[in-house]
């Protein structure tokens, strides 16, 4: 076997004899060349698929990674907005609240103030008189808030000349100033001159509670001048609050000072209504700053040319007071304080919330009053004059009703009904469903009747 191995030079020929072997030995060679790159492809492929997969779980992971972090970003600003959304929510309720705190808390003040007045100070007209000249720092203290609040500030002639318009294009002139100011001053006076005599006649309740009969009075006038719509609820409404007025004059018997304090407060409510109507027939609707000029125009024109009237009272000794000393000028500034404060709170609750709170806070004063004549006063109160309040009061919640009331209820009673069907009818599915489940456990299938 040595003797048959031949070493073979690098470029020379191997003998023959020995072809045969090397060509024994080839396949094998050939085999093992074959084999090397797939054994390469066997040695590589693991890490090559690894190093895929990888870079696969990587991506995957990223694009989970952006997706739960918009998913989380997104359930934030959800929770962000609904927060946001909830303490304005809040807030919106908290002002409205208050808004209607403060009209009654004003309203029923002024009344008491009224009453305790009287225990020293008989004079109704000139504290009416003293409360109206207070009306002209209205647009003043308009003008202080357009300062405080907002970013393009006017001049107060500017701003005056703007408020104006509610008497015109041209604005307020001396003829305009006599012609539209006269009668609506003369309505202001006596409504609340009116609302005072009752006050020394009746119980603060009985006024707050008859005077809220204005409501009424307003819609059979619109119905009547202005043609508004007719709407059953308040004609109901006003037939209650008209129930009401002749169940308080009832109370005492149509006899004494009872029927005069039901007049007064039923004349006062009448003057106010007419007010309203003519206000509404003659200058429209107003925003905040033109109902501030013309309350402080009544309070300038009242200064001006009602100022007579007090002092012709005082020299006929109707009103009269000895020394000047003994004018009670501490509850004289409390009633036209609080009557100031009612005046503007009405107006900027019209602007910035509904009217409708202004009207809820004007009847929550009936049991304002009737708590505070309980409680101090120590007054009790008749069965009759207790049903006159409640039927008129019940009266006044029904002028609050919109005018759409009948369509916006039947709405509501029509989605209650789809909603009862829809949710009969899940149950109906969600039955069907339980059967069948069961049926199929069993081994059987039931069809459920239509």
């Amino acid at each position: 076997s040595r003797s048959s191995v031949i070493q073979c030079k690098p470029g020379g020929n191997c003998p023959s004899r020995h072809r045969g072997m090397t060509r024994q030995l080839s396949p094998l060679s050939v085999a093992e060349d074959s084999a090397a790159p797939i054994l390469e492809l066997q040695n590589r492929s693991p890490s090559g698929i690894c190093r895929h997969s990888r870079v696969e779980r990587q991506s995957r992971s990223g694009e989970e990674g952006t997706q739960t972090h918009t998913e989380s970003s997104s359930q934030e600003a959800e929770g962000q907005s609904r927060c946001q959304s909830c303490t304005s929510t809040f807030l919106k309720l908290i002002w409205r609240f208050l808004i209607i705190l403060s009209v009654s808390s004003s309203w029923v003040g002024t009344t008491q103030f009224v009453k305790i007045t009287y225990e020293t100070f008989d004079c109704p007209f000139f504290m009416t008189w003293f409360s109206t000249n207070w009306n002209i720092m209205v647009f003043p203290i308009y003008y202080s808030g357009h300062l405080a609040t907002a970013q393009e500030k006017q001049s107060p002639i500017k701003k005056f000349r703007e408020c104006s318009r509610i008497f015109g294009e041209d604005g307020l002139t001396l003829k305009l100033f006599l012609k539209r100011t006269a009668p609506f001053s003369i309505l202001w006076t006596l409504t609340n001159y009116l609302y005072l005599l009752a006050l020394k006649k009746l119980t603060a309740t009985d006024v707050s509670a008859l005077f809220c009969c204005n409501k009424a009075f307003v819609f059979l006038l619109s119905w009547i001048v202005l043609k508004d719509r007719f709407m059953g609820a308040r004609i109901v409404a006003a037939i209650m609050a008209i129930t009401g007025i002749v169940m308080m004059a009832y109370a005492d018997g149509f006899q004494g000072d009872s029927i005069i304090g039901v007049a007064y407060a039923v004349g006062s409510a009448s003057t106010s209504a007419l007010y309203k109507v003519l206000f509404k027939m003659f200058l429209g609707s107003a925003n905040f700053g033109e109902a501030a000029h013309f309350v402080s125009t009544l309070g300038f024109f009242n200064l001006i040319f009602i100022s007579v009237t007090p002092i012709i009272l005082y020299f006929t000794k109707v009103e009269y007071w000895s020394p000047f000393s003994a004018v009670p000028w501490g509850y004289l500034c409390g009633v036209a304080g609080l009557w100031l404060a009612f005046n503007i709170l009405v107006n900027v609750g019209v602007v910035l919330t509904y009217p409708i709170l202004i009207s809820i806070g004007t009847v929550l004063s009936v049991p304002g009053n009737a708590a505070v004549d309980l409680l101090k006063h120590k007054m009790i109160f008749s069965v009759v004059r207790l049903g006159a309040t409640i039927i008129i009061c019940i009266g006044f919640l029904l002028m609050l009703l919109p005018e759409e009331w009948d369509e916006i209820t039947l709405r509501f009673i029509n989605s209650l009904k789809e909603k009862k069907s829809e949710d009969h009818a899940d149950d109906i599915t969600d039955s069907s469903v339980h059967t069948r489940s069961r049926s199929r456990a069993n081994g059987t299938v039931s069809i459920p009747l239509a």
